[in-house]
């Protein structure tokens, strides 16, 4: 018959019991730090991706109607020219 002996069964619990804890303090460190550079990353007004392609598609229309129009006007100057 095999006997289960106190003090191991004990140690057993105390490092489960160890490991939850450091666990949960690791989780807890995560997110704090995430917070943290949340906040830093928003006192710095970083942009989105989402925020720099909107305005990188905008500035690409844009520059299409400016060529679009300068081509325009050097066809009108060059009629007015004739």
């Amino acid at each position: 018959m095999q006997t289960r002996n106190k003090l191991f069964d004990d140690l057993s619990q105390l490092m489960t019991n160890a490991m939850g804890v450091a666990q949960g303090a690791k989780d807890e460190a995560e997110t704090a730090l995430r917070g943290w550079m949340d906040r830093w990353l928003v006192d710095r007004d970083f942009v989105t991706r989402e925020e720099f392609d909107a305005v990188r598609a905008m500035a690409q229309k844009a520059r299409e109607e400016n060529e679009a129009l300068k081509a325009r006007l050097d066809a009108l100057e060059a009629v007015a020219s004739k």
